[in-house]
């Protein structure tokens, strides 16, 4: 199984990325599906999660209202559009596909983690 992140960057403050993530070898479409991330020196943290039919979803407190997570089962893939962008957003960002339908904020209910994709924002 892989999760393949893409979509990072290099970007000013204000900006807007969209990270996209894709898996193969097999379907998550049942599965929850989160955006964690990691900045240099702290541990990785929550950004957003989405339930297997897209009718839950999580954020987040400091990207509330400024990040959006989508899915597209019919591509096995979910989305993060980052808006407004802030130095503090700084970090690799990682998708991972969760144990069950609704995996929320917890990391430990993810099983299977992509490679992270680098987003790093100048003020």
């Amino acid at each position: 199984v892989q999760l393949q992140a893409s979509g990072g960057g290099f970007v000013q403050a204000g900006a807007s990325l969209r990270l996209s993530c894709v898996a193969s070898r097999r379907t998550f479409s049942n599965n929850a599906m989160g955006w964690f991330r990691q900045a240099p020196g702290k541990e990785r943290e929550f950004v957003a999660s989405i339930s297997w039919n897209s009718g839950s979803l999580a954020y987040a407190d400091v990207v509330k209202g400024r990040f959006v997570i989508s899915r597209d089962n019919a591509k096995n893939a979910v989305y993060l559009q980052m808006n407004d962008l802030k130095p503090e957003d700084t970090a690799v960002y990682y998708c991972a596909a969760g144990l069950s339908a609704y995996s929320g904020s917890d990391s430990g209910r993810y099983r299977y983690w992509g490679q992270g994709t680098q987003v790093t924002v100048s003020s």
